[in-house]
């Protein structure tokens, strides 16, 4: 087995407008994720929520 070889990056030439149309691609792509997370904590939240409103309830 090769023995591991470790690689620093210290330099990426890429072309301005390339790297506008990748920014824009991830920002794009960013928009699902957020709302996706955003569900899972609205989720959490009426969990949490409700199970506080029911312990001060019973008090």
């Amino acid at each position: 087995m090769e023995a591991e070889q470790r690689v620093v990056v210290v330099d990426v030439n890429m072309k301005f407008w390339t790297m506008v149309v990748f920014l824009v691609k991830l920002a794009i792509a960013s928009i699902p994720a957020a709302m996706i997370l955003f569900g899972i904590g609205l989720v959490m939240t009426l969990l949490f929520g409700g199970m506080v409103a029911g312990f001060s309830a019973r008090v």
